[in-house]
């Protein structure tokens, strides 16, 4: 039996802002601890009156340009800060392919709602609106539709929403739309912005922690909310780093709760290395979803550690970044393409008091790839599990 093998799709570019800042040095030195990214104590968001750690933006955002006001809201003005950085590749490929041959997937969860709950706010005190102010804005594929109408692009245009997985999945759609020949080109990413439904929503799950969260230490209780916007370029067009392979799987083992076994994480994993021809001795780093909540952390532990042993370096970017929901597997991504791009060394996993259930060994030391490739999982709501694998080609 023949087991089928991608061929991969190449990164030509990335834009990237969030709580670790835009420009690739405060990236890179938030990666390497050198710097603190902008996880704030937030006082103000919850009902209850209880605090939280949220990963915000810090800088202000581009405005929206006057002929696409229609569009303006927060969501897509973080979606334009890591828009403008993958601009010039964005245009050298409408030369390249044509408007039509480019297609715009975008994964997200909140998209404009933090808008609407200010528009709500003021209808409630004054009676009226605001006057820019349209449903439209906060529907889930108000994102994907900026961009297209930014570049003035024809092609395929739309959002997945999975939860947390939402912007791993865009990438599976670019692989097929690529592969299927419907385009030469896919802007992928995803975009989130922070807003009190959501931090309320998983309040009441009481999810959420009070301080800084800690993946896989034994005092871990809870995930830290983020925003964030990664957006990249792909197509077939030969690029240093790209795409190896992808899997998903979709367990629905519980509407809110993992399977405590990891059997879905575990198949999404086999079926990305699948994918992309490779074994679990080709992975050099693996960027877990790693939440931090007592239930997630044991699961991936497990999952990873029957495929992968203690062999394979495993750390959690999110308390630099916050869980940033339907932009969690794009700015995971993102964070991949930046250490393989500048040959990072490895997110160290500050874990002082390590779990008895974490059986994955934890990047506690400056360390690096070495040429191997990097696995990225996130894993969201009802089982649906998405795992991506980058790296560098050798054609």
């Amino acid at each position: 039996m023949t087991t089928h093998v991608s061929r991969p799709i190449f990164i030509q570019s990335c834009g990237f802002h969030s709580a670790m800042g835009s420009d690739a040095t405060e990236i890179h030195q938030c990666l390497s601890g050198q710097r603190q990214s902008n996880m704030v104590k937030d006082t103000r968001s919850l009902n209850t009156g209880a605090s939280t750690v949220i990963g915000q933006v810090s800088k202000s955002l581009p405005a929206i340009p006057q002929h696409l006001n229609e569009f303006n809201s927060r969501n897509n003005q973080l979606a334009l800060s890591a828009l403008m950085q993958i601009e010039e590749s964005v245009h050298h490929a409408i030369k390249q392919f044509g408007h039509a041959r480019i297609a715009v997937v975008i994964g997200t969860s909140t998209s404009g709602i933090s808008d609407g709950e200010i528009a709500y706010s003021q209808q409630i005190e004054s009676g009226e609106f605001p006057s820019d102010y349209h449903y439209r804005k906060q529907e889930l594929g108000n994102t994907s539709e900026f961009i297209a109408q930014y570049f003035g692009l024809a092609g395929p245009c739309y959002a997945v929403s999975t939860a947390c997985s939402s912007s791993g999945r865009v990438f599976i759609t670019a692989q097929r739309l690529l592969r299927s020949g419907l385009v030469d080109a896919v802007i992928v990413g995803g975009v989130d912005t922070l807003c009190r439904l959501t931090l309320n929503g998983f309040h009441g799950l009481e999810a959420l922690s009070q301080s800084l969260c800690q993946p896989f230490n034994a005092n871990r209780d809870g995930i830290n909310i983020g925003e964030s916007a990664a957006l990249m370029l792909v197509s077939k067009e030969p690029a240093q780093v790209a795409l190896l392979g992808a899997g998903d799987s979709s367990d629905a083992h519980h509407i809110s709760a993992p399977h405590p076994e990891g059997n879905g994480a575990e198949v999404a994993m086999q079926k990305a290395l699948t994918d992309a021809g490779l074994t679990a001795d080709d992975i050099g780093y693996i960027n877990a979803h790693g939440t931090a909540t007592p239930l997630n952390d044991s699961m991936e532990s497990k999952a990873i550690f029957r495929l992968f042993g203690s062999k394979v370096p495993v750390s959690s970017t999110k308390p630099l970044t916050g869980h940033t929901l339907g932009a969690a597997s794009a700015t995971e991504a993102a964070i991949a393409w930046h250490i393989l791009k500048h040959d990072l060394e490895l997110p160290i996993q500050h874990c002082q008091d390590k779990a008895d259930d974490i059986e994955v060994s934890l990047v506690e030391a400056p360390t690096k790839l070495a040429g191997k490739a990097i696995l990225s999982n996130s894993f969201a709501f009802g089982g649906n599990n998405i795992s991506l694998i980058f790296g560098y080609t050798h054609d």
